[in-house]
């Protein structure tokens, strides 16, 4: 703001600051986050999921009645195909979701976290086979690559690691549906959990007329980490959401590798998980391919600056643009 009250100009930096915490925040919170689900037990998977979905829309609605924001939903309502997307993001993250719970109780935290590693791999090569992308030498190598450490991994492990590949393949998926239904992060996680809602509660309904349902049955506090799951899954995606509008496209990709790399940490140091030599080569290969990509990416979005900066240079000033009189160069002030 200027003195006199007028709005001024944004303070980049300080807004990029803010934007790298936020972005720490969420992958921070999805690295850790299998340390959460293990003290829902004796709650199984599929009640912990339900929760999950239950509490998610409890939660996103207080936000939205909070900020009202309700426009979206007469426009969503209006688009059928809008809708059959939405389903279709619904029934995958839920997938997601079950999975990585029931991997992280069953004690396999080394392999989700492998998923996440491999997702940018996958997500290239479904653009590739489902949107005609094409792809540049360096990310035809990083998936070649990522190719053979799955390769090397079910040599080790004797059978493909199909909890990673299940992680990947659906968030890669939700990833490529969520593109294509063009949401803000919390009208989508409001959709998605809208249309999850009645089942998932439907089956905490039916599980507690079996006598079989863990809410309320383990105390107050369990039932209260129960109900946090809402939180646990809404926190991280509204930091992330601050984050993506004010840090770069290439420093938003590098925080992702946060996540599973805390997961890894987490799965050896915390839950004792075994490292065997060819888990090891594996992931060094998934490593490689992710130097790969990540190397790439940041030359290509080098590239793409200055091929920008360059055409906006040759362009001729339009009417009513002021141009700058002759004098000494002025110093940048974007801190690139």
């Amino acid at each position: 703001m200027f003195r006199d009250g007028r709005p001024g100009p944004v303070d980049t930096k300080k807004e990029q600051r803010a934007g790298l915490l936020y972005g720490l925040t969420a992958y921070g919170a999805w690295g850790l986050v299998p340390l959460f689900w293990p003290l829902l037990k004796p709650a199984g998977a599929i009640e912990i999921l339900a929760h999950r979905m239950v509490w998610s829309l409890v939660v996103v609605g207080i936000a939205l009645l909070a900020i009202r924001r309700w426009g979206w939903v007469r426009e969503l309502l209006a688009q059928p195909r809008k809708l059959v997307l939405i389903a279709l993001a619904a029934t995958v993250i839920s997938i997601n979701w079950g999975l990585y719970i029931w991997s992280v109780n069953a004690g396999h935290v080394v392999e989700a976290s492998l998923g996440y590693f491999i997702n940018p791999l996958v997500t290239i090569a479904m653009g590739v086979l489902l949107l005609g992308e094409r792809m540049r030498p360096a990310q035809w190598a990083a998936v070649g690559i990522g190719a053979s450490a799955v390769v090397v991994l079910a040599v080790g492990y004797g059978e493909p690691p199909w909890i990673s590949l299940i992680l990947a393949f659906s968030f890669a998926t939700y990833g490529l549906l969520k593109k294509k239904v063009n949401l803000g992060g919390l009208e989508s996680l409001a959709a998605e959990t809208a249309i999850q809602f009645l089942p998932a509660l439907g089956y905490l309904v039916w599980l507690g007329s079996s006598s079989g349902l863990a809410f309320g049955a383990h105390g107050v506090g369990h039932a209260a980490l129960l109900a946090a799951t809402g939180i646990v899954t809404a926190a991280p995606l509204v930091c992330f959401g601050a984050a993506a509008i004010r840090v770069p496209l290439s420093t938003l990709g590098l925080l992702q590798y946060l996540a599973p790399v805390f997961q890894l940490v987490l799965g050896i140091v915390y839950f004792h998980e075994e490292m065997p030599a060819e888990r090891w080569a594996g992931f060094a290969l998934v490593w490689a391919a992710l130097i790969v990509l990540t190397w790439d990416a940041l030359r290509a979005g080098r590239r793409g600056r200055r091929e920008a900066l360059a055409a906006t240079a040759v362009l001729p000033p339009e009417a009513g643009d002021v141009v700058p009189a002759a004098g000494p160069e002025r110093t940048s002030t974007s801190g690139v």
